[in-house]
């Protein structure tokens, strides 16, 4: 797997999570989006997958109403997100409070602290959009 950068669609993983997203129904896409975060949540101590789990939970970000996180159309499915049920909102938190925590092999991983200082800085800005309450 490569990683060339602290951002969420950084990795090869990521990349491939989005990929999968690809011509699915809007159903299908919410079932991938729940597996990517139960993958993490269900986890042993150690976490594994917390890149595309980070990527997911930036693409569920952006779909809410005056979002800060912003997906560049490069990094996005082609399709937009279906309107997402509002679980899917607490489980995503949950996903990105495992990843944030010691045992992840993402919060561990980085080689360079200044890089890893970035990554967290990102996630928590990812957590901060989805914790900020939405007004319809």
């Amino acid at each position: 797997m490569g990683t060339w950068g602290t951002g969420p669609f950084d990795s090869d993983l990521a990349a491939d999570f989005v990929d999968e997203l690809e011509g699915l129904t809007q159903q299908q896409v919410i079932d991938v989006l729940e597996r990517a975060f139960l993958r993490v949540t269900e986890s042993g101590e150690r976490v594994d997958g917390g890149d595309g789990a980070v990527a997911v939970a930036a693409l569920v970000a952006s779909t809410l109403p005056d979002s800060s996180i912003v997906i560049d159309p490069d990094d996005s499915p082609r399709e937009p997100l279906p309107e997402l049920p509002i679980w899917l909102r607490a489980l995503t938190r949950l996903a990105l409070h495992r990843v944030l925590q010691d045992g992840s092999e993402m919060a561990t991983g980085w080689v360079d602290s200044a890089d890893a200082d970035q990554w967290r800085q990102e996630v928590r800005q990812i957590l901060q959009a989805l914790e900020t309450p939405t007004v319809h």
